[in-house]
């Protein structure tokens, strides 16, 4: 990278932090205990305490949240009147979709084609090591110069909030003068960008019934209701012609102002199949950072194989609907409910749940620790400058640290960008993001600290 002397001991310790992320990739740590035991979580979250602990961590421990799950918890003290700095990562990951799409295990880290492969490599395991790194770097090179506080959620991925309301709960546990959330990523590999919107989420499940139970579609199909066209009318009712979004209510407010993404990128960020084109209107940037979005992330119908001729008593569908900046995500769910059962068809019943939820952020960008991260990227990514961009994804605790410390600084960091894939089959990490972001958050701590 540089001759900087943090640059090199981030270079030097790249080979313990590969050894480090393969441990801690190894852990299933899916939040989802009705598929994968709770002793991989606790194994996550165990070795991230252990790991805090041998950095000389005090006060470490694992935090039991309101939904069941654990986050870890750290605080490192600096120099005596120094500022303080929160470190946020999770180390909970989503769930490795078909294991046998992966070209490589899922939860064996694996290095191909210089970029190291496995669930949670970008998100957000590697957000723990970059912490990690920049520490390290910073205690090889005269020491951490601002108090740390580290907190690493066991849940994110889940969105039910048990960090969030232990937060609230206990609201001077992560206090902080400066907040940096290593969970978001570059807007592509070697170039610096900070995310200062994240839109937020709604989750809705919804669930149709017409019938005391499925019937012989020969002996009744044509008069008796189906439930899963219904829940098929329902669900298309959601998206005008071109794909955008149309909960009755629900639109835009704002436009996006910032970084522009090319419809060329995004096709081959998103890998978009040859032919099929882009849905909704209006920039790129505005349709994945500052409009609502509606998908269809689950249904519980019959499979193809082994399916009967049956009329259906019954369907369900998971909905997702990210809601931009501007919007009250609680608001948008009542939106989406109501628009549920307004379009549901012939006399069905219908039954809305919210099963999670997590609010739209947006920075000051105009902060003492944006210009101190600018410096610091600027070093570790030389001849480019800082960008600003949004992110389609939420990130719930954002807005209840915003909330509660209305004066610390946040900022969001990190390693997936966009050829990570996170949430995809083969997720993966740069390694080189990986050091230079290292840098650069060693770095920030450094500028930050010096005013």
């Amino acid at each position: 990278m540089s001759s900087n002397p943090v640059a090199e001991t981030v270079a030097s310790l790249l080979p313990r932090a590969r050894a480090e992320l393969t441990e801690l990739v190894a852990f299933k740590s899916v939040a989802d205990f009705d598929q994968f035991p709770r002793s991989e979580s606790e194994g996550a979250a165990n070795w991230v305490a252990d790991a805090l602990r041998a950095e000389g961590f005090e006060d470490v421990a694992l935090l039991d949240t309101p939904d069941g799950t654990q986050s870890v918890y750290g605080y490192l003290p600096g120099p005596e009147g120094a500022e303080t700095v929160l470190l946020y990562a999770h180390y909970d990951v989503q769930p490795p979709l078909d294991e046998s799409a992966w070209t490589t295990p899922p939860f064996e880290l694996t290095e191909r084609d210089g970029r190291w492969y496995g669930r949670g490599a970008a998100d957000c395991k590697g957000g723990v090591i970059m912490h990690l790194l920049a520490l390290r770097a910073l205690k090889a090179n005269g020491g951490v110069p601002v108090h740390i506080k580290v907190i690493v959620e066991g849940s994110e991925e889940m969105g039910t909030g048990g960090l969030e309301r232990y937060a609230e709960q206990h609201p001077e546990l992560l206090r902080a003068d400066a907040i940096v959330i290593g969970d978001a990523g570059n807007f592509r590999v070697g170039l610096p960008t900070v995310t200062t919107t994240l839109r937020g989420m709604t989750l809705v499940r919804v669930q149709i019934d017409t019938l005391a139970g499925n019937l012989h579609s020969g002996q009744f199909g044509g008069a008796a209701p189906d439930a899963l066209a219904a829940l098929i009318r329902v669900l298309d009712s959601l998206r005008a012609e071109d794909g955008s979004t149309t909960v009755d209510g629900l639109a835009p407010e704002t436009r996006w102002e910032g970084l522009e993404y090319t419809e060329e990128q995004f096709r081959t960020d998103a890998k978009v199949l040859d032919g099929v084109g882009l849905i909704g209107d209006g920039s790129v940037a505005d349709r994945i950072w500052a409009d609502p979005a509606v998908t269809v992330i689950g249904i519980d119908c019959p499979p193809v194989v082994g399916a009967t001729p049956s009329v259906q008593s019954s369907a369900r569908a998971l909905v997702s609907l990210r809601v931009p900046p501007g919007v009250d995500a609680a608001e948008a769910t009542k939106l989406l409910q109501a628009h549920v059962e307004a379009h549901t068809p012939w006399g069905a019943r219908v039954r809305t749940e919210q099963v999670g939820q997590g609010q739209a952020f947006r920075a000051d960008t105009g902060s003492p620790a944006y210009r101190a991260m600018a410096d610091a990227m600027g070093v570790a990514y030389p001849g480019e400058t800082m960008q600003y961009a949004g992110q389609g994804g939420s990130i719930p605790l954002c807005n209840t640290l915003a909330g509660l410390y209305p004066e610390a600084e946040i900022l969001l960091i990190g390693l997936s960008e966009p050829e990570a894939q996170i949430h995809a089959v083969n997720e993966s990490v740069s390694p080189e993001e990986l050091e230079r972001l290292s840098v650069a958050e060693a770095l920030f701590l450094r500028n930050y600290a010096a005013g």
